[in-house]
């Protein structure tokens, strides 16, 4: 049963993938595309907590945490930015 619901998770991150490169690609305004990149980052962490149960390796999740907050401040920055300039 666990290994099911493993791999349904990672058929659903591969859609998630799929999806969000087709709206970086089709995204009419930087918005569109910011959001998409920032969704890329969101599916990056759930794969490396993925690989962080299915190798039993839960130092991973640390490094996922740290990417999370570091994506973050990286749209914050750029939401910044786009808003009113640094």
């Amino acid at each position: 049963m666990a290994d099911t619901i493993l791999i349904l998770a990672g058929g659903l991150i591969f859609f998630a993938i799929v999806f969000a490169v087709i709206r970086l690609i089709i995204g009419r305004t930087v918005v569109d595309r910011v959001a998409a990149v920032d969704l890329l980052t969101v599916i990056s962490i759930s794969m490396i907590a993925l690989y962080a149960h299915v190798g039993g390796r839960f130092i991973y999740l640390d490094v996922a945490l740290v990417y999370g907050v570091l994506s973050f401040l990286a749209v914050v920055a750029t939401a910044r930015y786009l808003e009113r300039g640094l």
